[in-house]
């Protein structure tokens, strides 16, 4: 653990923090292992479900109607952040000002050597 970096924008994970892994307090220790029992529970029964031979109806995994609702209604759980609004900024509007200065300038210094009389067209219809 001495030569982890914490990333600047990301904390320290749960299993690295020091002060939440090796200073927990009985009654909490205790919760964590009464959740992990209720999950290995939850799992169990799952897989007997999953893996019985005589079954003829379909298995309810809340867990993954949950999951399947939220991909299928991303707006209404959707929140704004300074990362998902710099993510939209950087894809969304970057992009169209980038293309717009790049179509410009070359259009005008295409104009200036028209006006000069300087451009060299390739390929001209008229001679």
């Amino acid at each position: 653990m001495a030569d982890y970096r914490e990333a600047p924008l990301a904390g320290r994970p749960k299993t690295l923090d020091p002060n939440e892994y090796f200073n927990l307090s009985p009654e909490r220790r205790r919760a964590e292992e009464a959740r992990a029992a209720l999950r290995a529970n939850l799992k169990r029964h799952y897989q007997l479900q999953l893996n019985n031979p005589h079954r003829k109806e379909l298995i309810e995994d809340p867990a993954l109607t949950r999951w399947v609702y939220a991909r299928a209604n991303p707006y209404p759980h959707f929140r704004a952040t300074k990362k998902t609004s710099l993510l939209g900024a950087m894809f969304g509007v970057v992009p169209l000002f980038a293309l717009y200065c790049i179509f410009k300038t070359d259009r005008d210094n295409k104009e200036e050597k028209i006006k000069a009389g300087t451009l060299e067209r390739k390929f001209s219809l008229s001679s």
